[in-house]
Formats: structure tokens, C-alpha cells, sequence
């Protein structure tokens, strides 16, 4: 098991290393495995992918972040125009459902709002919004219409954990309940623990996933 010490200087390499990251504003602590990111961010991209490198790191058991977003002036954009960008690339995002999406925007912080059949159709809308210009920040309310019986859900998903090659699903126990899937049981790194959770997401149906999966290393 590494110090916090050396998780630390991963954290930091990490960053460095990623290319959509200006690690130079960004601060790292660690204590007993949890890391806190501090500092500013040009955009809400960068903050989304700062939080997407230091996950991916075997020994992280959790992760705090405050990195403030503090856009340059090149990127100020009213909320009229963001508003008007994320209606357009959704619409030509093929993943994200037609008029089915709503959008607000205040200072810059987008909310949406709506209704989809899949949790892969939650995240495009997500993905599509957080990289456009002058987004301070996203806040995703779209919700699941659960469409499938909870047995089926789960022998979905436990055939999926089954499949992914970087992880052992005897480790990991699922439980559904209507739309929402729980999970448990331990892994080494907080990679499976995402893979686990992303695997039970991609289940037609589940409208919520509840992780009690304990990160070992």
C-alpha cells in the first residue's frame, strides 16, 4: 500500500500528465487514501477532467474536490448564448433523446432537467454540455424511467461484472430494488469500483446505483 506521501506525488504526475489538465493552479492533499484537489480551473472541463485522471489512480479511496472555475474573459458567454449552445448540441448529439431535455442556465451553471429510457442517454446530455464555452458547471436532474423487471436488471448486471476483464465479480454483490441497484462487497483499486458502477448503469431500467463497494487499496 503506497503513503499518503506517495499518492500524493502520483496525483500531481497524474495531473501533469494529463493533457486536458493546467496542472500548475491545481493542489493536492492526502490523508489515509482520500484526495482533495484545491486551486482554480479555466473552464468546467478542466475541473471534470482533473476528477476523471486522479479516479482512475489505484490507491485513491475517495475524492474531494474544490476547484473553483474561473473563466478568462475570452470565455464569457451570457446565458442566453449557453443556453442556445447546449439546446444545439444536444439536438445533434445522437445519443441525447429530442425534446426531452430541459435546459436552465444562471451564472453560467447549467441545469438539466427531463426524463430518458437509458443512464447512457443521462450522461451524453452531460457530456455534450460540459465542454461548451463560457460552463461554469453542470448539475444533472434528468431522471430514469424504469421500463424492466428487477430480476432481469440483475442478472443484467451480474452478467456484465462477469464479463469485465479487470474485474472479480465474486467480490461484488448486487441488489435491486424497483430501479435502483446496490452495490457491495470490495475491490483493490477505485477503478473497479467505478467499472462495477458503470457496468450497473449500462443495465436497461436502473434509474439509480447505490455503491457500498469498499476500495482495499
Amino acid at each position: 500500500m503506497k503513503s499518503d506521501r506517495e499518492l500524493q506525488l502520483d496525483v500531481l504526475d497524474e495531473l501533469r500528465w494529463e493533457p486536458g489538465v493546467k496542472a500548475t493552479d491545481i493542489g493536492a492533499t492526502v490523508k489515509d487514501g482520500v484526495v482533495t484537489l484545491e486551486g482554480t480551473v479555466d473552464s468546467y472541463a478542466e475541473k471534470w477532467a482533473a476528477e476523471k485522471a486522479v479516479k482512475r489512480l489505484p490507491g485513491v479511496k475517495a475524492l474531494a474536490v474544490d476547484l473553483k472555475v474561473e473563466l478568462p474573459g475570452s470565455s464569457e458567454r451570457s446565458d442566453t448564448d449557453i443556453a442556445r449552445a447546449a439546446e444545439n448540441v444536444m439536438r445533434w448529439d445522437v445519443l441525447v433523446p429530442r425534446d426531452r431535455i430541459k435546459v436552465t442556465v444562471e451564472n453560467g451553471h447549467l441545469t438539466l432537467e427531463g426524463e430518458v429510457d437509458r443512464q447512457f442517454q443521462k450522461s451524453a446530455a452531460e457530456r455534450v454540455v460540459l465542454h461548451l464555452t463560457g460552463v461554469k458547471g453542470v448539475t444533472n436532474l434528468i431522471t430514469i424511467k424504469p421500463k424492466v423487471a428487477p430480476i432481469e436488471v440483475k442478472d443484467k448486471i451480474e452478467a456484465a461484472l462477469k464479463r469485465n476483464a479487470i474485474l472479480d465479480a465474486n467480490r461484488i454483490k448486487v441488489q435491486v430494488d424497483g430501479g435502483k441497484v446496490i452495490l457491495s462487497g470490495s475491490v483493490g483499486s477505485w477503478t473497479e469500483r467505478q467499472e462495477a458502477e458503470d457496468a450497473a448503469w449500462a443495465a436497461p431500467g436502473v434509474s439509480e446505483v447505490k455503491s457500498d463497494i469498499t476500495v482495499l487499496y
